[in-house]
């Protein structure tokens, strides 16, 4: 056993080992690996020159045999309890910052059901996919210099917004601010200009997995997303998780994609070992679960993102952030976004005994989610946090 104690149940066993940056008091950030309900300093764990950084970025850079390897020693290391004290804290006595440098950050929107309620809600008298849909993982560029870690406020943003019957547009606080509840899946090993990253060797580009909110002012990008799509209703922030559950923690996690026969893709975006994901979400409105949302359901997998990111030879680099877009399923209770949750604010739901549409000044939303881990129970990632302070 090892000699830090994992409780019965615990999300972050061996099977996990999320990587991490942490402080302790007055003490500079370091990488951290998390096990039960402790966090191990890396850097005097092993004799791995890339964890005296304060970054995960020069990991991430060593590529997928060294990080096969280092997870070896780490999980080697942690079962055989030669563990020096000083290099173990307890989780809630730290504090966790963001894990990487973001390089790019672009947000896709691959889930059908998403997808579809969105366009009956923005589009009601028109098909409610538009006809690329099923044939790329549609997507936006964003902001990587507003991606900021789990717990930082979210500041209320300002913009236009032209709401029906308006004889011309206003400017103000946003009033139907919004999330999206995703997973963002991060680039170890970067690619050249000019070059495709080929369906099939996304576990060679991609590190590790976390947990995403798109925060999403509804009123600004209404009026704005024709004809470009999504611009400062976006880029005001987007939240992720302190813990990077690497890759390879995910394999038991692997199942087949719903199903893309009718259209087939195009030879370049299929797979021939999918990479869609049985991880569940749930989303929490002021302390109250809302939302259940399955990853499994997403139409397009990481894997064809990636792919279709970099097929026209768009270059990657170690840092760059892509989010799936919106997790939602097939029923109300699996709606990743609270615009589809109410409906465009016409079908409200019960928050703490109020009723509840788009997001008011001092909620908190809170993000969570667990997969099968490869010794029988469920991995952890976390959560990603935030609460809304009114604009300035």
């Amino acid at each position: 056993m090892p000699a830090i104690e994992i409780p019965e149940g615990s999300q972050f066993g061996l099977d996990n080992l999320p990587y991490g940056i942490f402080s302790v008091a007055r003490e500079l950030p370091r990488i951290g690996v998390r096990v039960g309900d402790s966090v191990v300093d890396l850097a005097l764990l092993l004799d791995e020159p890339a964890f005296r950084c304060p970054t995960l970025g020069p990991f991430m850079a060593t590529g997928p045999a060294n990080w096969a390897s280092v997870r070896a020693e780490i999980q080697e290391v942690l079962d055989s309890g030669y563990i020096p004290p000083q290099a173990v804290h307890p989780v809630a006595q730290v504090t966790l910052h963001l894990p990487f440098e973001v390089a790019d950050y672009v947000d896709f929107y691959a889930s059908e059901h998403h997808a579809s309620n969105v366009g009956r809600i923005f589009r009601p008298d028109s098909p409610p996919l538009m006809p690329n849909w099923k044939h790329l993982p549609v997507g936006y560029h964003g902001r990587a210099g507003t991606v900021v870690a789990s717990g930082t406020d979210i500041v209320r943003p300002l913009g236009q917004r032209k709401l029906p019957g308006d004889d011309a547009p206003s400017f103000g606080p946003s009033t139907r601010l919004d999330i999206e509840a995703e997973l963002g899946f991060i680039i170890g090993v970067g690619s050249a200009m000019g070059s495709a990253v080929p369906v099939d060797d996304f576990a060679s580009h991609v590190f590790g997995v976390v947990l995403l909110n798109d925060w999403s002012a509804r009123d600004i990008q209404a009026w704005e997303y024709v004809p470009l799509g999504p611009h400062l209703g976006k880029s005001f922030a987007t939240s992720i998780s302190p813990w990077v559950v690497p890759l390879a923690a995910l394999e038991s996690a692997r199942v087949p994609l719903p199903g893309q026969d009718d259209p087939l893709p195009l030879p370049y975006l299929r797979e021939s070992s999918s990479w869609g994901l049985d991880i569940d979400l749930i989303v929490s409105w002021n302390g109250e679960e809302v939302s259940r949302p399955p990853y499994r359901t997403m139409y397009w997998s990481p894997a064809q993102m990636l792919a279709h990111m970099t097929v026209n030879g768009a270059s990657t680099r170690t840092g760059d952030l892509f989010g799936s877009g919106t997790v939602s399923g097939p029923d109300r209770s699996q709606r990743g976004a609270f615009l589809e949750l109410t409906w465009g604010g016409a079908e409200p739901v019960t928050v703490k005994g109020e009723q509840r549409t788009f997001l008011a000044d001092g909620d908190e939303v809170v993000i969570t989610a667990t997969a099968p881990g490869a010794a029988g129970g469920r991995i952890g990632f976390g959560e990603v946090a935030g609460r809304i302070r009114p604009a300035r």
